[in-house]
């Protein structure tokens, strides 16, 4: 997905953002001498090591709070500095990210074992590696053995993107954070197996497609992580039963999984270049890297061969998944959801667009529930009712909506009577009579021609071997919605010369 290019992030905004953080809506901060600044930026720091002595001591409550005071104290002091002469805003802004690094479990990084997790119980859990961490722990550990927020250095690019995320894309990164946690259930597990960082996985959808399960580019990338045909067909995304997997929430994690693990191992678990060939094509990324996987995604004789939306993909995925583990320190509050899974048996016949319209804003979407059923219902065209019996997947908290709203009373009938609106035809035959006749001779157009769908084939696929098409094309002479296709389909195709 093209990526607009991103600016270097000046240390004033960075300082804007701690400021932003400490706000409380008071009266502005008075300067203060840039000595008392920085003393209260050195207390600051002490509670790191206050912080760390007491995790050691096994009290992680004391730990946080300590934590928390020395982050409040560091926002306070960072607020003034802009308006203190001779204050340098990049010594906070150091501190600061220290600080939000501990947050993710890094107090033992110096320590040759990891500590032992405990369940909510406060019992340990007796498991090693991932499995003994909590839920919310391993979403932000454990990248082969290294913590993620050890891995994301906040250089100019990350910097600039997010501001790009807190600004500009801000829209985007909530509606992909929505989208994400109702899928959440079906994409997670598929990371957990791999050991892999939830935060990351939710990076690489906010900039693939923004969560939405039926994206496509204009390169043919297809689903919520974007895979092309022939790399989705490498790992198990193929054609079943007419549906492209590339669109199935759960496949399309397991093979962005299984894909980042082989490409990992091939970089030596070097992330920024792992995720540089996602987006850029993993035998180029070889040919630029060499024997020399350590290599920096930075380094000029990488950086400056990669295109510009590769050089803006990799920070922008890194800063998505800093904002996912971090979204209060940076003045971002995520919504609270209600995301637990269930499912409805429909009791009359109903599209999905027809429930978008009787469920309303049920659960508090004020935006609707369509993208929602379209996503977690990927195999379904919106606009074809499906009978009665049919069994759809739903967040919990839709199935008494379900029955309340759509299967009795004014709103199904609505839906339908909306759903059902006849749009009166042109006919095709019609043609206006032109003012002045004019002949030529030139030769009729071809007629199509006619190809039967077999077993592997996707639309992307055929308009590949047809090599004078595209999909969109393809998809309007069949009247295909969402390129579904079966085996044994007889499809129109254009007649190449």
């Amino acid at each position: 997905m093209p990526v607009s290019s991103v600016r270097l992030l000046p240390l004033a905004a960075a300082l804007a953002l701690l400021g932003a953080c400490a706000s409380t809506g008071g009266a502005p901060k008075v300067a203060q001498p840039v000595d008392a600044l920085y003393s209260q930026l050195d207390q600051a720091s002490k509670g790191y090591e206050v912080a760390v002595q007491q995790s050691r001591e096994g009290d992680s409550q004391a730990s946080q709070q300590t934590l928390t005071a020395a982050l409040d104290q560091l926002k306070s002091a960072a607020a003034t500095c802009g308006n203190t002469p001779g204050c340098d805003p990049q010594r906070f802004f150091s501190v600061f990210d220290r600080l939000l690094r501990l947050k993710d479990g890094g107090f033992f990084a110096d320590d040759d074992s990891v500590p032992v997790e405990h369940t909510s119980e406060g019992s340990a859990s007796g498991k090693k590696g991932a499995a003994s961490l909590s839920e919310a722990q391993r979403s932000v550990t454990l990248l082969r053995g290294q913590q993620l927020s050890e891995l994301i250095a906040m250089n100019g690019p990350v910097k600039a993107a997010l501001e790009m995320w807190l600004t500009q894309w801000r829209p985007n990164l909530m509606e992909a954070y929505v989208n994400y946690q109702y899928m959440r259930y079906q994409m997670w597990p598929e990371y957990q197996k791999q050991d892999l960082p939830e935060a990351l996985l939710f990076g690489i959808i906010a900039k693939e497609s923004g969560g939405k399960v039926h994206a496509v580019s204009r390169s043919g990338a297809a689903g919520p992580l974007q895979f092309m045909n022939a790399t989705g067909m490498r790992f198990g995304l193929v054609n079943d039963d007419g549906f492209d997997l590339r669109y199935d929430p759960g496949a399309s994690a397991r093979a962005n999984a299984e894909y980042l693990d082989e490409q990992l191992k091939i970089f030596n678990n070097n992330l920024e270049i792992t995720l540089a060939a996602y987006n850029g094509g993993e035998g180029r990324m070889r040919r630029m890297v060499g024997d020399n996987t350590a290599v920096s995604f930075y380094d000029p004789k990488i950086y400056s061969q990669l295109s510009p939306e590769t050089r803006a993909y990799v920070p922008a995925v890194l800063a998505a998944a800093w904002l996912f583990l971090h979204p209060d320190s940076y003045n971002l509050r995520f919504p609270k959801l209600d995301v637990a899974p269930g499912n409805i048996t429909l009791k009359r016949s109903a599209s999905l667009s027809e429930l978008t319209v009787c469920l309303g804003s049920a659960g508090g979407m004020s935006n609707g529930w369509f993208r929602t059923l379209r996503n977690l219902n990927p195999r379904l065209d919106p606009q074809i009712s499906q009978p009665a019996g049919t069994k759809l997947e739903v967040p919990k908290l839709l199935e008494k909506a379900y029955t309340a709203r759509c299967t009795d009373g004014p709103w199904p009938i609505l839906a339908n009577d909306l759903h059902t609106a006849v749009i009166p035809m042109v006919s095709s035959s019609y043609t206006p009579a032109p003012a002045a006749p004019v002949v030529t001779k030139a030769s009729a157009p071809a007629k199509p021609r006619s190809y039967t769908v077999k077993r592997g084939d996707t639309l992307t696929s055929i308009v590949n071997k047809l090599g004078c098409s595209d999909v969109e094309e393809v998809a309007k002479m069949n009247g295909l919605r969402h390129h579904n296709i079966s085996v044994g389909q007889s499809l129109r195709v254009p007649a190449c010369r």
